[in-house]
C-alpha cells in the first residue's frame, strides 16, 4: 500500500490545502464534491503536488513538515517557480 501526500491549491482564493491519504483520486473528489469540511469554501482544487511514500509515518511527517512555516516558504517558493501555479 502507497501512502500520497498532496497539495491542493485554489486559484480563485490563492489557497492551499495540505493533506494526506490512501486513495487520492477519491480524497480528491471529496474536497471539490463533499457536503462539508474547511475545502468547501475554496472550491475548485487543483491538485499541484504529490509525493508517495510506502509507510503512513513517513507519510505523516512529511504532511506535518509541509504545514509548519518552513515547509509552507518551500510550498511557495518551488511550486510558483516549477509549475507556475501559486503566487508568490
Amino acid at each position: 500500500m502507497e501512502f500520497v501526500v498532496y497539495i491542493l491549491w485554489s486559484q480563485e482564493h490563492d489557497q492551499i490545502y495540505i493533506g494526506f491519504t490512501e486513495n487520492l483520486i477519491q480524497r480528491y473528489h471529496w474536497h471539490n464534491h463533499g457536503p462539508k469540511g474547511y475545502t468547501l469554501r475554496y472550491r475548485p482544487w487543483k491538485v499541484v503536488h504529490v509525493q508517495f511514500f510506502e509507510s503512513k509515518s513517513e507519510a505523516l511527517k512529511r504532511e506535518k513538515l509541509l504545514k509548519g512555516g518552513q515547509g509552507r516558504i518551500w510550498i511557495r517558493e518551488n511550486l510558483n517557480k516549477e509549475a507556475g501555479f501559486i503566487s508568490a
